[in-house]
């Protein structure tokens, strides 16, 4: 055993410590060679079994962060944890034993002066066997900071925190070379390992460089050459890793390279060092927490039935892994394989196995972690340990701490030889101790649980190792493979003993029926894996039967694996003790979910029938006739006997007669198809046999019981009275199978007429039992290879019966019977012209329309829909369907239309929307003549309004048809009859008349409002106002309507001439305006006359003044309107104070308007002065080219003031000769610019909008003439 990097402390200071003076200070040799109070054999002790508080009696303060090794003590301290260990189902994976002898020696001399924590080699019994070095050694190389040995264990190389390498003989001790000059002075050996080759080594040192140290031994001279392999001046290196070959793989292809690995801050590199030197790979790490370390770790794995080298590396959370494998060619390929993801900081990584990976992270807790998988198998925390951390060496304290900052920020973490791997252990060292993990073989990975008395968790575990499932496996699966079946046995039984010890002698039962719930499942479900039923039955159970509770549990558990067929067999006792149990409880259903899965040869038949039947298991009772007599009939007879009697007597059925008549009806249907009920199959040679005695059964004239009051063919009579419809399709599934068996045709046959004998000659079956009947036999005969005879006379009794017109009771039940006689193929048995002069007659449309379309006469069918009242509204989809969908011919589709036209008139009044979308699509044409074919009426109104709605089509609605004028003022004559309110609306939207013709029918009708709209429409302004005048007039006349409704009817009136007069004010002179508005003015005066002596009145006319005044106010000047009302004779005679209020009013909005204009003027008169200001500015600022050439002809302009180049730079920063420009046309005159430019470059990189690019920075170009004559910048 080697323990990796244990410290020396190098130049103490005795005050800073407290340390008291000795007289004569022991010698390092003294100290190790002390004797132990108790001389203790070597044993690797398992600690996760342990308590962690005796773990380590030298323990102190100082955690694994605060180790001596580090150079800051103080931000890494840490509170004692106690050792955790997290088992999974796959239980303790690593055994942790810590390593007594060695500890103690390290805690010895930790302890004394100047002695510092020593460097070891020692054998199996961890005795000491030598001392390498000497104080003086110390304080001259200062502290050991890499240790390695090679293959054979005959050398020890020594890096040292100066930077000084030695070499030492382990068989004598001697010291063989000292070596200072490998790498530079002033820098730390952070790694010095052997490669396979035992004259070659590499060493990594604080400076980041890597060298080879090549040993030679010349004329008896030892000697090292050192080789630079990589620069730390080209990336610091801060970790390092040669490929080991295992002994019984020194063959490989892969040795002879000598591969190393390294990892610097950035990435990892794979060279070869032989034959020569060579870089094979080289993967960056991407994003990685600058702190976080890089790990490297070597192993061969079998992949692809060949063993090549993987290299896992990681710096952060994220482990990558290459595969090095040489193909047949001698290429060597590097390939990256799948990355594996954890959730924490890696600190260390290490192989344990070709398929588990140990990591610690940053929380000092190792991880087990199953490579293929990637499942995390063991978590133990190692906060015990007091991991030694290299922080000193990585920042070289020692020199003097010349390294870089990034390197002294990752050594931190940096653990790299505390923690090692070696033949699937993994070495790791403490400040005070040295542990070891070390994989569990299965046997102690199962023995772990069994101690804790974690049975279940053990059962599983050592099931995964019996199928190979499971992880971090020591050894073949082949090698122990046979004793898991023997040791599992031997866990079934002390789970067993240790259920019933621990099982509660008092309390409730149902605390100790929950106990052996969760036992035994468990004992039942390994026994069936491994296939030792004889063990669980004999054994297991008469060991659990001695305790009642678990008697009662172990049976009730049975039945889960008995219906999932897993358990088929029980021995007569278990099974007598089941059926006994279930019964003594009431368990009846259980019972028979068992009985259908289970042999029952064994049990006493009449017994069990009898049990099923008086606790109504019909299930178990058919499957135990079947299975264990052989017998078919019986169980039909004894259901027929319960759903007989009451469907003979008409009473209702209960809900479990129903239950028992649907067994029934599928245990037939299962006899007849050779399948077994409730599952499986009957036997090939009783298949036959079964469906004879079926039959046989069925048609029996009488029952064996038979009353002299029995009908004949009771079975087949109580099926069709139980539901025909599900037995005729039990029948229809068994025909199918009758090919070519004459018996069965001839059973076949003697069915259909039994059937027809009962339903035909009986008068208790509906008309839907009698149609289900025919339409089976339609479907039988419609068959090509149909053997079936029936008298066609029959089908023409059950059309009379169907087609009676006398009978009106289920109306609908008999045409939907008869239509679907038809479907199935029963057409052929009847007379088509009598067929359908009986459905016209009993007014069965369906049949009818299936007739017609059998005939193709689709026109006929219109009058089908149109008489039929439940269809009436589906006649609009058909008559579209027909005309649009193709696969009709122009004839037909031509009948359809004449008679679509014929009944015009029924389909707008059924429904007048989609009569006009049936127009609009199919008869666009023919909108004249349909209108005037429609009758006298609102129906000519319907279609219009919808033919002219509007219907959204892209951004902007429009009409759903187009009409003629003609139509359109047939429309509005129509309107003006029958919807004069809605008329003016119609004229606002639409834009479709004309509007002489229009006016001349609202006058003719005297529609005053629509005759004065279509006026202003028409420009005529006067003569909008004298009919709106004219209705004033007349609604002022209305004396002998009610006072409210006159004033409000005034108001309105008012209302409209006031907007008139407003609206046509706008194309007026200011003089005719006036004159306009006065003229209104007039009309509100003599309103206001009118209503002063109404209810209400002032008040509308206060409203209606101001309103008046508000509109006159936009055209006329206030003076002119104040003058106006002053000079009016029925205010010029004292009555000012009535309209005092309006003229202060009207003071107040003027001052108000006022204020409010200078208040806009002044804020638009400031942004404009900001807007100037800005504009001077952008254009009096300077432009700065990006370049000092012409962007066309790529020459630099002249900076002399004497050339007398012109040159135009853009705000973009482009720069042009301005003949270049105006070469490229990039150049317009316009007549308020003198010449406006713009950028070429800029215009022709925007492609397609240039023209856009262009304008834009036209004007933004200055010109500068170089000579002073052509203006500047």
């Amino acid at each position: 055993y080697v323990l990796r990097n244990p410290i020396a402390l190098f130049q103490i200071d005795d005050k800073e410590f407290d340390i008291p003076q000795v007289d004569t200070p022991p010698t390092l040799e003294s100290i190790l060679n002390e004797p132990e109070e108790e001389e203790e054999p070597f044993i690797l002790e398992d600690t996760s079994l342990m308590n962690t508080e005796s773990i380590d009696a030298h323990s102190c303060e100082t955690s694994s962060l605060a180790s001596s090794d580090s150079g800051d003590r103080t931000h890494l301290k840490r509170k004692r944890k106690t050792l955790e260990l997290h088992t999974a189902i796959h239980g303790s994976v690593l055994r942790h034993s810590i390593l007594k002898g060695i500890s103690a020696q390290i805690v010895s001399a930790a302890d004394k002066v100047d002695a510092g924590l020593p460097t070891a080699v020692v054998n199996l019994n961890q005795a000491l066997r030598l001392c390498l070095g000497s104080t003086a050694t110390g304080a001259e190389y200062g502290a050991v900071s890499a240790l390695s040995i090679n293959h054979d264990c005959t050398r020890l190389l020594c890096g040292f925190a100066k930077g000084q390498i030695t070499m030492w003989d382990l068989a004598n001790g001697k010291l063989l070379r000292t070596i200072t000059d490998a790498n530079p002075p002033g820098s730390a050996i952070l790694h010095v390992k052997f490669t396979d080759d035992p004259t070659l080594a590499v060493c990594n040192d604080s400076g980041g460089s890597v060298f080879e140290l090549a040993f030679r031994r010349v004329m008896g001279m030892r000697t090292c050459d050192s080789r630079c392999l990589f620069s730390g001046s080209k990336g610091e290196v801060c970790n390092v890793e040669p490929l080991h070959t295992p002994p019984d793989l020194k063959d490989h292809p892969i040795t002879q390279y000598s591969l190393l690995a390294m990892a610097s801050l950035t990435k990892i590199l794979v060279i070869g060092l032989k034959p020569s030197l060579k870089v094979w790979m080289t993967f960056p790490y991407g994003k990685a927490d600058p702190s976080s370390i890089p790990q490297l770790a070597w192993q061969f794995v079998p992949v692809q039935k060949a063993v090549n080298p993987v290299l896992a590396f990681c710096r952060g959370v994220t482990v990558h892994f290459l595969l090095v494998k040489k193909d047949d060619s001698g290429t060597i390929h590097v390939i990256k394989q799948r990355q594996l993801q954890l959730d924490c900081d890696i600190i260390s990584l290490s192989w344990i196995d070709s398929r588990t990976l140990v990591a610690v992270d940053s929380g000092e807790k190792l991880r087990v972690v199953d490579r293929p998988s990637q499942e995390e198998l063991e978590t133990i925390d190692m906060a015990e340990v007091q991991l030694v951390y290299n922080s000193s060496h990585f920042k070289s304290l020692a020199t003097g701490g010349n390294v870089s900052q990034a390197l002294a920020l990752v050594g931190e973490k940096a653990c790299y030889q505390s923690v090692c791997s070696y033949a699937g252990q993994i070495v790791i060292l403490g400040t005070k101790s040295a542990h070891v993990m070390t994989l569990r073989s299965w046997r102690e990975r199962v023995d772990f649980l069994l101690k804790q008395e974690r049975f279940v968790e053990a059962l599983s575990l050592a099931w995964s190792f019996h199928e190979g499932t499971a992880k971090a496996v020591l050894g073949e699966w082949s090698f122990f493979l046979p004793g898991c079946v023997h040791f599992m046995v031997e866990i079934l039984f002390q789970y067993v003993e240790h259920s019933l010890k621990k099982c509660p002698e008092h309390g409730k039962i149902q605390v100790m029926e929950q106990h052996f719930l969760d036992v035994v499942p468990v004992v039942v479900d390994y026994c069936l894996l491994l296939q030792r039923t004889d063990l669980l039955f004999s054994q297991l159970y008469g060991r659990l039967g001695e305790n009642c509770v678990a008697r009662g549990v172990f049976l009730e558990s049975l039945e889960p694996y008995i219906v999932s067929e897993r358990l088929g067999c029980l021995n007569a006792a278990v099974m007598k003790d089941l059926l006994a149990h279930l019964q003594d409880n009431n368990m009846m259903d259980s019972i028979g979910n068992c009985l259908v899965h289970m042999d029952i040869t064994s049990l006493d038949i009449q017994q069990v029938v009898q049990m099923c039947w008086t606790n109504q298991l019909y299930d178990a009772m058919i499957y135990v006739f079947n299975r264990g007599i052989n017998d078919y009939i019986n169980p039909m007879e004894k259901l027929f006997q319960v759903i007989t009697p009451p469907l003979r007597q008409g009473r209702a059925l209960t809900d479990e007669q129903v239950v028992m008549g649907n067994k029934l009806l599928v245990y037939i249907s299962c006899c007849l198809a050779g399948r077994a009920y409730p599952l499986g199959d009957i036997p090939e040679d009783l298949v036959s046999q079964v469906k004879n005695q079926v039959f046989e059964f069925l048609i029996g004239v009488h029952s064996a019981d038979a009353g002299p009051d029995e009908d004949m063919y009771p079975y087949i009579r109580t099926l069709l009275h139980f539901d025909t419809r599900e037995f005729l399709n039990v029948l229809a599934l068994t025909f199918e199978d009758f090919k070519n068996d004459k018996q069965a045709l001839e059973y076949q046959q003697r069915i259909v007429d039994i059937l027809l004998k009962v339903m035909v000659e009986n008068s208790d079956f509906t008309p839907s039992q009698v149609g289900c009947l025919f339409t089976f036999l339609a479907r039988q005969l419609a068959k090509p290879d149909n053997t079936l005879f029936v008298n066609r006379k029959l089908f023409d009794q059950v059309l009379e019966f169907l087609c009676c017109p006398d009978d009106d009771s289920r109306h609908t039940e008999r045409q939907q019977v008869l239509l679907e006689l038809l479907q199935a193929g029963g057409v052929v048995q009847f007379d088509e012209g009598r067929l359908l002069r009986l459905a016209e007659k009993a007014e069965f449309y369906q049949i009818c329309e299936f007739l017609y379309e059998q005939k193709h006469q689709y026109d006929k069918i219109i009058d089908c829909y149109l008489r039929d009242p439940l269809r009436k509204g589906e006649v609009f989809n058909y008559i579209h369907n027909l005309l649009s969908i193709p696969g009709y011919s122009s004839e037909e589709k031509q009948c359809v239309w004449n008679k679509a036209l014929q009944h015009i008139q029924e389909l707008v009044t059924l429904d007048p929307a989609k009569s006009a979308d049936l127009v609009v699509v199919h008869f666009p044409e023919e909108v004249g003549p349909i209108i005037t074919q429609l009758q006298v009426g609102s129906c000519p109104l319907s279609v219009c309004r919808h033919l002219g709605r509007e219907r959204w089509e892209g951004p902007h609605p429009q009409a759903l048809l187009k009409l003629s004028p003609d139509l359109n003022e047939l429309h509005i004559s129509l309107m003006c009859r029958f919807a004069p309110r809605q008329l003016t609306d119609f004229l606002k939207s639409s834009q479709e008349y004309r509007l002489e013709e229009a006016i001349q029918i609202t006058k003719q009708n005297q529609l005053h409002e629509a005759t004065a709209y279509l006026l202003e429409k028409k420009g005529d302004a006067h003569g909008a106002f004298q009919v709106l005048l004219k209705v004033q007039n007349i609604q002022r006349s209305g004396e002998e309507c009610e006072g409210g409704a006159v004033l409000r009817r005034v108001e309105e009136g008012l209302r409209d001439i006031i907007a008139l007069c407003h609206r046509s004010s706008q194309s007026l002179n200011p003089q005719q305006r006036e004159v306009r508005l006065w003229a209104g003015g007039r009309v509100w005066a003599g309103g206001r006359v009118w209503a002063g002596g109404r209810v209400g009145g002032p008040a509308a006319l206060k409203e209606l003044t101001m309103n008046v005044l508000n509109r006159m106010s936009s055209f006329i000047p206030l003076p002119a309107i104040i003058q106006r009302i002053l000079q009016d004779p029925v205010y010029g005679k004292g009555k000012l104070a009535e309209i005092q209020g309006l003229i202060l009013g009207m003071l107040e909005t003027f001052n108000y308007e006022q204020t409010l204009l200078e208040t806009t003027t002044s804020l638009l008169n400031h942004d404009l002065h900001w807007s100037l200001s800005h504009l001077r500015a952008v254009v009096s600022k300077g432009l700065h080219p990006r370049q000092d050439q012409c962007n066309i002809c790529l020459q630099q302009y002249k900076r002399r003031h004497d050339s007398p180049e012109q040159i135009i730079v853009f705000s973009c920063g482009h720069l042009y000769h301005c003949h270049c420009l105006q070469r490229k046309g990039r150049s317009q005159m316009d007549p308020r610019l003198f010449q406006a430019w713009s950028c070429y470059k800029c215009t022709s990189s925007q492609g397609g909008r240039g023209g856009d690019r262009g304008a834009l920075e036209t004007g933004r170009g200055r010109s500068l003439d170089l000579s002073g004559g052509g203006g500047g910048l």
